[in-house]
């Protein structure tokens, strides 16, 4: 039997509570790395802020997505989408797969709301070709994730062959519903969510969630189960909740 992959995907906030006003970013890493996952697609993720150090007590000297990965996961990518005077935010991966290549592509829908799509091939156990793992954060306006939507089909059908297997997580923002659909006909990709429990995850506000905004898309593996991970521990350390998925490759 092929073996199982834990996935988790978590939009942190930029390492900040709910209104930035504490910072919870070494909690943040010991909830991580409770979930063991072998693949983490993170949103939000500071790679560098210049003020961090003098606004919050025990800022990170490393950018975040090197401290989250600590010695849990060697194998690091981020893309940076958002740039500002004093640092930048964007995409990462986490792996304790080999990264064989990566690549962060801007799809920014309008120049107020910067993002941006990091693809990275992965040489996964169980696999006879490269595991295609693309983390991203879609814009707040439906016009503008229409059409990030049709760049990531387009990236899709020309980079990553059909038989190769394909993880897509994130924040997607599509509180109505429109994008799973269109990426089961377009991909034949299915949602962990829907498949498992029959409609995406509600994991937004943390406190209390009400809309399916993240989601986890995969093609080419079987789902075992899916989870949102909530409670008071979880909460206080973002205003999104964490999903992980359970996968087994397809025999």
């Amino acid at each position: 039997m092929k073996p199982a992959l834990r996935i988790a995907s978590y939009n942190i906030h930029k390492g900040l509570s709910f209104f930035n006003r504490r910072l919870v970013v070494h909690d943040l890493r010991e909830r991580l790395a409770r979930i063991n996952a072998d693949i983490v697609f993170l949103q939000e993720v500071q790679g560098r802020h210049d003020q961090g150090s003098w606004r919050y007590d025990a800022w990170p000297e490393q950018p975040q997505h090197e401290f989250l990965a600590d010695s849990l996961w060697d194998q690091v990518a981020y893309g940076r989408n958002a740039v500002y005077d004093h640092g930048h935010h964007g995409n990462a991966i986490l792996s304790r797969y080999p990264i064989l290549a990566w690549e962060n592509v801007d799809i920014s829908a309008h120049a107020f709301e910067s993002r941006g799509l990091l693809h990275c091939e992965l040489e996964a156990p169980g696999f006879s070709e490269p595991l295609h793992a693309i983390c991203l954060h879609l814009a707040l306006n439906e016009a503008g994730r229409r059409k990030q939507v049709h760049q990531l089909c387009e990236r899709i059908r020309r980079m990553v062959p059909d038989t190769a297997p394909l993880i897509i997580a994130g924040d997607f923002n599509d509180w109505r519903q429109r994008t799973g659909s269109y990426l089961a006909e377009e991909l034949g990709l299915r949602e962990v969510f829907e498949v498992t429990r029959g409609r995406p995850a509600r994991s937004f506000p943390a406190a209390l969630p009400m809309f399916t905004l993240d989601r986890i898309y995969v093609r080419g593996f079987n789902i075992h189960s899916a989870q949102v991970h909530q409670g008071v521990n979880w909460r206080r350390l973002s205003d999104h909740a964490a999903l992980t998925a359970h996968l087994r490759p397809l025999a």
